[in-house]
């Protein structure tokens, strides 16, 4: 029934032709929050919160991460972000190939936010009338009211107010997840990831600092574009117009691209990543949706959180390291060489034939003990 829906404005509002096992889950979240069955001293914690200090927070586009501090200075604060939904056509390829996206601020990913374990995280989610769709955000790092989707869910000209308190140390995923259209969302780029440092800043595996110079966010996407009947890539008017075709592609399971930060070629080049040898890099990588194994090509991860949570002890010196679908991870690497280092995802056919790969481009002196070419090849 799906594949053949043609939807409007008014049926993608309303959601009232997905089947979805979210609306009752929603609706009865939403009630249990206003004062439901779970009873709080609301007005005592909203006083209690109001002598925080409140820090509002300019986001940056990733994956670059906003300025923050790597240890948390004094008491818990609130911290303010606001995030502005557009629905946008993005190009996801050197040939043209077009996705009706939906975006966090307008960037696939959507910005990493930071904050620290203990702070509370206010969130202002905007979206604007000029939208065309239903959205709401969902924070794996919450806890409660289905990591806040059932407290933000806005019709184009809406906007929320949501907020949290981060008690887990970690980098986590968010992403959009209205009823009935949780995967097309999320897989049109609709997602981002969160970093909840500990307040003494991370540490090792024996409990000893682990300062980084510089820190990237890489947010891997899977997009399903679909063909037609010749093979190639077709373009659609709108969203909606799309849908159908789209749905079709995504229950094959075989994405179209894998991307990231929402186009292939996005980290690379004029694009790649920088650093010196010498710099102490963290690396935060998000997948909302499938599972994933970032590989750096020439170099490792020293430390590395796969499923990117601090309070555990980081792995060392992985090659590889596995992500699952709908968690984020962090890496931490020393650079030791100059060169281009090329970032994968080490499923190859991803990395190669659909996109998953960035570069970091690192300068300083070559190290002859490090490696050495001893004969060089001869024409």
């Amino acid at each position: 029934m799906t594949q053949s829906l043609n939807l409007t404005r008014r049926t993608m509002l309303a959601g009232a032709v997905f089947a979805s096992a979210l609306i009752p889950v929603l609706t009865g979240t939403v009630a249990r929050a206003e004062g439901g069955d779970i009873k709080t001293n609301a007005a005592a914690v909203a006083g209690d919160i109001a002598k925080l200090e409140r820090v509002k927070v300019d986001l940056v586009a990733p994956p670059f991460v906003h300025a923050h501090s790597q240890k948390a200075e004094g008491a818990p604060k609130v911290v303010e972000f606001t995030l502005t939904i557009e629905e946008k056509k993005i190009v996801v390829d050197d040939a043209g190939t077009e996705v009706h996206a939906m975006t966090f601020n307008g960037s696939v990913p959507g910005p990493m936010m930071v904050v620290h374990e203990g702070d509370y995280v206010e969130v202002t989610l905007i979206n604007p009338d000029t939208n065309s769709l239903q959205h709401n955000i969902d924070f794996h790092s919450a806890t409660g009211a289905l990591g806040g989707g059932a407290l933000t869910l806005v019709n184009p000209g809406e906007t929320a107010v949501l907020r949290f308190k981060a008690t887990k140390a970690g980098v986590f995923v968010y992403h959009c997840a209205p009823p009935g259209m949780v995967p097309w969302h999320v897989t049109a780029g609709m997602n981002g990831a969160i970093t909840v440092l500990p307040r003494d800043g991370l540490k090792d595996h024996k409990g000893n600092d682990l300062p980084y110079d510089k820190v990237y966010y890489v947010g891997e996407q899977d997009f399903y574009v679909p063909k037609d009947a010749d093979g190639n890539y077709k373009k659609y008017e709108s969203a909606g117009d799309a849908y159908s075709d789209v749905l079709e592609v995504m229950n094959t399971l075989t994405p179209s691209h894998i991307v990231f930060n929402g186009a292939v070629g996005a980290l690379t080049g004029d694009n790649a990543m920088t650093a010196e040898v010498g710099d102490r890099v963290l690396i935060l990588h998000s997948q909302a949706n499938r599972d994933t194994r970032p590989h750096l090509i020439g170099g490792h991860g020293d430390y590395v959180w796969a499923t990117g949570k601090f309070a555990n002890p980081p792995e060392l010196d992985q090659e590889t390291w596995f992500i699952p679908g709908g968690a984020a991870g962090a890496a931490y690497y020393t650079f030791q060489q100059p060169g281009i280092y090329a970032y994968v995802n080490h499923n190859l056919i991803e990395a190669f034939e659909k996109g998953a790969a960035g570069h970091f481009k690192v300068t300083g002196d070559w190290n002859d003990d490090l490696m050495t070419a001893v004969v060089k090849p001869e024409s």
